[in-house]
């Protein structure tokens, strides 16, 4: 079997063979041949069995760029996991607010299609002084800011659409647990913690992870996510913190271009590579 992995655009500023290097090892040790191809010009895919966007990163600053690479993959037929309604889907963070329609503990989430002071106020007046604000497409915590009650709304998110969301310090205190899914079956858990003094825990901006015990409820909160998801995952991170009642809450499902911690996975990434052969010979 072959697999073209889809990775950053040549002149992508954020370090990646980290995230690239352990899943493509995985898949070659699970005698899968892969090749890294650029998602901005993959150039021709026919020679593939499968083409999957683990490392995609970089797709929410060209959404009309991704969407259109999501639409050729389509009318080309070619396989791609995870499959390509579920990359739409989760392409835009909006679907929080979908989960949480449906009964899931989600954060709770604002969604302000032009973003201004009203927005805030209203905000604030529902989640309390502090607040979290994101576009829902985004990645790697671009355009994220924390704002305390006396923070100005900032202008480069000004009239943009954007997420608002409680700012919860267990993020900080205690960290965000990444749940981690292959073909519908639990496979580890990490805990992500900021560096000191901040509240955002991507690797780029000082955060780190360690293995870690899956929560109590975690491993039944992330299924019962898949399973409102609009089509079945091959590999799936679900990521959540403790709300203001401490109980766990989504804050996001990450089913495009996750890292996946094969690493700290007890079997090194047999299960994960096991639902990669399944999926793509489906």
């Amino acid at each position: 079997m072959r697999a073209a992995i889809l990775t950053p655009a040549p002149d992508f500023w954020e370090e990646w063979l980290w995230a690239y290097d352990v899943e493509a090892e995985a898949l070659m040790r699970g005698g899968i041949d892969v090749e890294p191809r650029p998602w901005t010009d993959p150039g021709e895919l026919g020679e593939f069995d499968v083409v999957m966007p683990l490392v995609a990163w970089g797709y929410h600053a060209d959404p009309e760029r991704w969407h259109a690479l999501l639409d050729r993959l389509e009318s080309e037929g070619r396989r791609v996991l995870n499959p390509i309604p579920l990359l739409r889907w989760n392409s835009d963070k909006r679907y929080l607010a979908e989960l949480g329609r449906k009964g899931i503990a989600v954060i709770p989430t604002r969604i302000a299609e032009q973003l201004d002071e009203v927005a805030l106020a209203e905000a604030r007046a529902e989640y309390g002084p502090e607040l979290v604000i994101k576009p829902p497409v985004s990645a790697s915590a671009d355009g994220t800011h924390r704002l305390t009650g006396s923070d100005p709304l900032p202008e480069e998110s000004r009239g943009r659409a954007m997420m608002i969301q409680p700012f919860l310090r267990s993020v900080a205190e205690e960290g965000e647990y990444s749940i981690m899914f292959f073909g519908g079956e639990y496979s580890h858990a990490v805990v992500k913690r900021p560096r000191a003094g901040d509240y955002r825990v991507q690797p780029h901006l000082g955060g780190s992870e360690v293995a870690c015990a899956p929560p109590p409820g975690s491993i039944e909160l992330a299924a019962a996510v898949l399973g409102a998801a609009p089509a079945e995952a091959a590999y799936a991170r679900v990521d959540m913190i403790r709300d203001a009642s401490g109980a766990l809450a989504v804050i996001e499902l990450e089913l495009i271009e996750p890292s996946l911690w094969l690493q700290h996975a007890p079997d090194g990434g047999v299960s994960f590579v096991a639902a990669i052969r399944k999926r793509a010979q489906e």
